[in-house]
């Protein structure tokens, strides 16, 4: 019978206390935490070797394997036990009895635990019912757990707590291992891809003596031996930009940014982004290259390029409707005119009849940006493609040559939320510099999120930045909808939350 089912709900401090009393008999009795085993088998490699053998066969030609894991289940049952170990890459039956590993060993085996760690040595078999088992020659405890696991049938349920306690998520909780390991798997595919197409990775400082790249407000540090204040990176971008100066052409890097804002389903303060950079190339590029970059990511992480997320399918493989902010507006309030959207007036009225905030000095692109971020993107589910950003709130971006009050930008929306930002880039030192005075003003007058005056970047610019475009990609977004993810928290191993109180 497993003995968590057995089991009625114990006092933790209880548990905790009769487990501490057995590690110290294991300290009297010599080394409690031995370093001398090693692993050389896998639970998935042995089944995937063994798993299909016929019964005969296996005990014809018995496999010697030495593993390791933790156990997960435990039943006793007079001169053999049966154990199950999890491993990082699955589960595996151990067999113990008074004939094969002694009965010390198998007395031993009675008062370990649910979580402790053991290694096994001994030959594969197959059970009545057709289960890998190790027939256990040796037997021993290299790790004891003090703290008992939640129960296999309940779990941990906790959601807070999984987030804060992820090390004991990811013990009882395979949904969670699988979404991490696939998030593993996309970083892997997107390094790839870009590794094909010639990008160079590359890193650059997480602390800058001036925060720039993007506009949000940076967490602030300082470096007692230079007596400097430093800011932890909201973006790489102005670095990343430098190299193409530099001659590195095609770069990118997978990043941890910092900023100091809200925390919410979408947000938290340290997280991951892809920037890349390619010179000789535009925003349309860049528009067609994350197509091919997010499908080929979802043949080769799921083998499909149709995902189900939050009950709706999305497809990486259809063409992704490009529309501008007064488009996208238009299409899902049709009551917002041309005329409507162009009257900075009405505008403004329509804002304080709903309750939105906005940037009084904005023009009328920055108003219609607002209206578009408060009433519309949330509604933008398939893969869409947002344009025509106006330049006053794209201070990094190439102004486009048809209309100069608009920047040659995109933002990629899927399922309501930003998934990439990229443009053609500003290359002109001269409206560079204009363009960080201009946000020095901003930040003058109390705009926190606007950037300072970088003038090593306007000197790299000075030394000639190739035409170019770049273009970032949020990690975790992409891996909330790869995992069909409500939140960002489940898909960051350990995000950000309150202090723990007792």
């Amino acid at each position: 019978m497993d003995e968590q089912r057995a089991q009625p709900p114990h006092d933790t401090n209880k548990i905790v206390e009769e487990r501490r009393a057995k590690l110290k008999a294991l300290r009297e009795a010599g080394i409690a935490f031995p370093n001398d085993f090693t692993r050389e088998h896998f639970a998935a490699d042995l089944a995937g070797k063994y798993g299909a053998l016929a019964r005969e066969a296996l005990d014809a030609d018995p496999a010697n394997v030495k593993v390791a894991g933790r156990i997960m289940l435990k039943r006793v049952m007079g001169k053999a036990s049966f154990a199950t170990i999890r491993d990082m890459s699955g589960s595996l039956q151990l067999f113990i009895s008074d004939g094969d590993a002694g009965k010390e060993a198998h007395e031993a085996f009675k008062h370990y635990d649910i979580g402790d760690i053991v290694s096994a040595s001994g030959a594969l078999f197959k059970t009545r019912t057709g289960e890998l088992t190790v027939r256990v020659k040796e037997l021993r405890l290299l790790t004891k757990s003090l703290r008992p696991l939640p129960e296999k049938f309940h779990g941990l349920t906790d959601q807070e707590l999984r987030y804060r306690q992820r090390y004991v998520d990811l013990i009882m909780n395979e949904d969670t291992r699988v979404t991490f390991a696939l998030r593993s798997r996309v970083i892997q595919s997107l390094r790839e891809f870009l590794a094909m197409h010639r990008y160079l990775e590359v890193e650059t400082p997480m602390m800058h003596p001036i925060p720039g790249g993007a506009a949000a407000r940076p967490f602030v540090t300082h470096h007692n031996a230079l007596d400097v204040d430093l800011y932890l990176r909201i973006a790489p971008e102005l670095y990343l930009k430098r190299l193409v100066v530099g001659g590195f052409e095609q770069v990118f890097e997978i990043n941890r940014n910092f900023r100091n804002e809200g925390i919410s389903t979408k947000h938290n303060p340290e997280f991951t982004m892809l920037e890349f950079y390619c010179a000789y190339r535009d925003y349309r590029y860049l528009m067609a290259f994350i197509h091919d970059m997010l499908r080929h990511v979802a043949q080769g992480v799921l083998g499909t390029t149709r995902i189900t997320y939050q009950g709706r399918e999305i497809d990486f493989a259809q063409p992704y409707a490009r529309l501008t902010i007064a488009q996208a507006v238009r299409k899902y309030h049709p009551e917002y005119t041309d005329a409507r959207l162009n009257d900075r007036k009405f505008l403004v009225t329509r804002f304080k009849e709903l309750g939105i905030a906005y940037r009084p000095e904005d023009g009328v692109g920055g108003l219609q940006l607002t209206l578009f971020e408060n009433t519309t993107e949330q509604l933008l589910f398939e893969p869409t493609y947002i344009l025509d950003y106006p330049a006053e709130v794209s201070p990094l971006a190439r102004r486009s040559d048809r209309n100069p009050e608009i920047a040659e930008r995109f933002e990629l929306y899927i399922a309501g939320r930003e998934i990439a930002n990229g443009f053609s880039e500003l290359n002109d030192p001269e409206d560079q510099a204009a363009r960080f005075l201009a946000q020095v003003k901003q930040k003058e007058a109390g705009d926190a999120e606007a950037m300072h005056y970088d003038a090593d970047y306007i000197r790299a610019l000075e030394y000639g930045l190739p035409p170019a475009a770049g273009a970032g990609i949020g990690i975790d977004r992409l891996v909330m909808l790869f995992t069909d993810s409500p939140s960002i928290r489940d898909v960051i191993l350990f995000p950000q939350l309150r202090p723990e109180h007792d």
